[in-house]
């Protein structure tokens, strides 16, 4: 399930943000969001919303910790896998886990990124 929430991921970040999907910047913090939002979405499909909570949490710090970036980048990216996490679970309890969709976690990420 986080190796398809990758592949999609990808692929949509890249629609939304063509130049900044793959680098730092904006792109890239809706890349990470959308990741362990995504991932959490498809394991809470055959899991509960507590032990995909634990495993996308595990999963993705540990890609952090595989794939080495700057120290900055790296707590950018751990911010930007627990904002996901976050928007997940903070969607939960208004929308049933096995209904929901790509596009309610792209929009409120999205929301989210925009200025106050």
């Amino acid at each position: 399930m986080s190796f398809y929430a990758t592949l999609k991921t990808y692929s949509i970040a890249k629609k939304y943000f063509p130049k900044t999907n793959s680098n730092d910047g904006i792109g890239n913090a809706f890349r990470h969001a959308l990741w362990t939002a995504l991932a959490m979405m498809y394991c809470c499909k055959i899991s509960s919303p507590q032990k995909s909570y634990v495993f996308c949490k595990r999963f993705t710090d540990m890609h952090e910790e595989l794939f080495p970036n700057e120290p900055i980048q790296t707590k950018m990216d751990l911010h930007n896998n627990q904002v996901g996490l976050n928007i997940f679970m903070g969607m939960l309890p208004g929308i049933h886990r096995q209904f929901f969709e790509t596009g309610f976690l792209i929009d409120k990420i999205l929301e989210k990124q925009k200025p106050p």
